[in-house]
């Protein structure tokens, strides 16, 4: 997360970090695929994925998709 804040800081201070978080119960790598083509066709980039299963199964019951962007209409002090 340093990173971005330094891409921002190095943009010249301008700019607000924005978070998207895409939830999705169907865990399928068909599904992942297209909420991240979806996402990043709108700007957003991808930051992190978390998934979280059901005790006593190892297969992922959903997922947490996050994506980052710069909000270029605020400015940041």
């Amino acid at each position: 997360m340093s990173n971005k804040i330094d891409e921002l800081k190095a943009a010249g201070g301008r700019g607000v970090l924005r978070y998207k978080v895409v939830e999705t119960s169907t865990v399928t790598d068909e599904s992942l695929e297209q909420i991240l083509n979806a996402w990043t066709a709108q700007g957003w980039t991808f930051d992190a994925v978390q998934f979280v299963s059901r005790e006593g199964s190892r297969r992922p019951a959903m997922a947490f998709v996050l994506f980052t962007r710069a909000d270029e209409g605020e400015v940041t002090r």
